[in-house]
C-alpha cells in the first residue's frame, strides 16, 4: 500500500508556496505593506516565518510574487479573448462581457486593484512590471481586435477606435464597486448593456441587425 502520510506531506509541500501567497494577500490587504509582518503570514498558515523565507527572501519578493499570483485571472482572460469567434462586433461584446465577468466574480482582482492604488507608489517599479506583463497585452489584445474591424469595414476609423476609451466603463464600473461595495448598488446587467450600446454606436459603420 502507498504510504498515504507521505503522499500527504509532499502535497502540502508542493501547494505551500500558494497557500503563502493567498496568506499573503489577505495580510497585505487587510493591514497595508508596511504594517504587514512575514510571522503574520506564516501564522495564518500555521507554519514558521523561517518556511515562508525558504520560498520568498525578502518581504518586497514576497509582495511582488503575490500580485503575480494574484493577477493570473487576467492572463486567463487574454487566453478567452484569443480564442473567441465570430465577428470583430461579436468577439468585442464578448470581450467586454468577460471583463465585467472578472470584475464581479473575482474579489481578489479587485482588493488587489485597491491595494496597488493606496500601496503602489511605494513600489513603483513593481506596479509597472505588472502593467507590462497583464494590462499591456489585454490592451493590446483589444485594439487588434479593434484595428481588425476597422480593416474588414465594421467598425469606423474613428476616434471612438481607441482601445483605452473602449474599456473606460468597465474601470468606472470597478471604481465604483471598490468605493461602496455593498452599500450602493449598480445593476451590472443594466450597466454593461448600456456600455455596448455606446460602444458599438461609436464605432460600427451601420446599425447592428
Amino acid at each position: 500500500m502507498p504510504d498515504t502520510k507521505k503522499l500527504t506531506r509532499a502535497e502540502q509541500k508542493a501547494r505551500r508556496p500558494v497557500q503563502i501567497l493567498d496568506a499573503a494577500f489577505e495580510e497585505f490587504v487587510e493591514r497595508g505593506y508596511v504594517a504587514t509582518r512575514v510571522e503574520d503570514i506564516a501564522t495564518r498558515i500555521g507554519v514558521t516565518k523561517g518556511t515562508v523565507y525558504v520560498y520568498f527572501e525578502t518581504k518586497e519578493q514576497l509582495f511582488e510574487a503575490m500580485i503575480r499570483h494574484i493577477s493570473t485571472p487576467l492572463e486567463d482572460l487574454l487566453i478567452s479573448g484569443n480564442e473567441l469567434k465570430g465577428t470583430a462586433t461579436e468577439r468585442l461584446r464578448k470581450n467586454i462581457e468577460l471583463i465585467y465577468d472578472l470584475i464581479i466574480n473575482d474579489r481578489k482582482l479587485r482588493e488587489l486593484m485597491r491595494f496597488v492604488i493606496a500601496e503602489g507608489s511605494r513600489f513603483p517599479h513593481i506596479v509597472d512590471r505588472h502593467h507590462d506583463i497583464f494590462i499591456d497585452p489585454l490592451e493590446r489584445q483589444m485594439q487588434s481586435l479593434i484595428d481588425e474591424g476597422v480593416k474588414l469595414g465594421e467598425f469606423r476609423a474613428a476616434p471612438a477606435a481607441f482601445a483605452d476609451a473602449v474599456v473606460a466603463p468597465a474601470i468606472a464600473f470597478l471604481f465604483f464597486k471598490l468605493l461602496f461595495d455593498e452599500r450602493r448598488t449598480l445593476d451590472k446587467a443594466s450597466y454593461l448593456e448600456a456600455h455596448i450600446d455606446l460602444i458599438l454606436h461609436g464605432l460600427l459603420l451601420k446599425e447592428p441587425r
